[in-house]
């Protein structure tokens, strides 16, 4: 005996109570559940669905869905910092090296010609962070929109778009670049300087705007469904 497709929905909206918001772990629970019920009604068909939804559910302890959850969200966590690292790495190979490696060379040039009198770098930077953070602002309204218009959260898409986690890092380079003025400092404090202000930068930049922006395609890639319930 196989599941109508009320009984389908009924199973969507017991993981929806039981604290699952995530419509990709609903969809994983979902199946699971069906099958369980369809196995369970192979053996005894007089069982109704609520009973057998029941007994399958008591299977997960006392925590319910929790543990479920809590895995496949550390299954999520792992592949995404696995996709900042990636791209984090193709800086450092050719032929975006050459522009990291030039980019060093610029903060490290600037930072030596300056280093008594750095209200002019730090006026760039400052300006060159708000309008990072401005369009960062507008792929977050671009990506609520997206998802008031769908009615469904994806646990990858909320991790691509917790920002929360992540802002943090804009306070590095700032702090980085306050407390560097007012004296000499050797040509190796100089060069590790402009390379640990340059790694940041480029993590803020794939953590906070190349990463959401790619988010659909790294949401295709992983939800075989996504184009079709988006």
């Amino acid at each position: 005996m196989k599941l109508s497709a009320e009984q389908i929905e009924r199973l969507y909206a017991f993981t929806r109570q039981h604290y699952v918001e995530y419509y990709d772990l609903q969809t994983e629970l979902v199946d699971h559940l069906a099958n369980a019920i369809e196995e369970q009604w192979e053996e005894n068909p007089k069982l109704s669905f609520e009973e057998a939804l029941q007994m399958e559910f008591r299977k997960f302890g006392v925590f319910g869905f929790m543990d479920v959850v809590n895995k496949r969200t550390w299954t999520l966590k792992r592949k995404y910092n696995k996709l900042v690292f990636n791209e984090l790495k193709t800086f450092f190979s050719i032929p975006k090296i050459i522009g990291t490696v030039s980019a060093i060379g610029i903060v490290y040039y600037l930072l030596k010609l300056f280093q008594e009198d750095m209200i002019a770098i730090q006026a760039i930077f400052i300006w060159l962070l708000v309008l990072f953070l401005l369009g960062l602002g507008m792929i977050s309204r671009k990506n609520k929109k997206k998802n008031l218009q769908s009615g469904k959260k994806w646990l990858l898409k909320e991790i691509i778009f917790g920002y929360s986690s992540f802002a943090g890092l804009t306070n590095i380079p700032i702090q980085l670049v306050f407390h560097f003025t007012g004296k000499h400092y050797h040509n190796w404090t100089l060069a590790l300087f402009s390379f640990l202000l340059i790694l940041l930068s480029l993590t803020m930049y794939i953590v906070l705007g190349l990463i959401p922006s790619r988010a659909e395609e790294y949401l295709k890639a992983t939800y075989p469904e996504y184009e079709m319930v988006k």
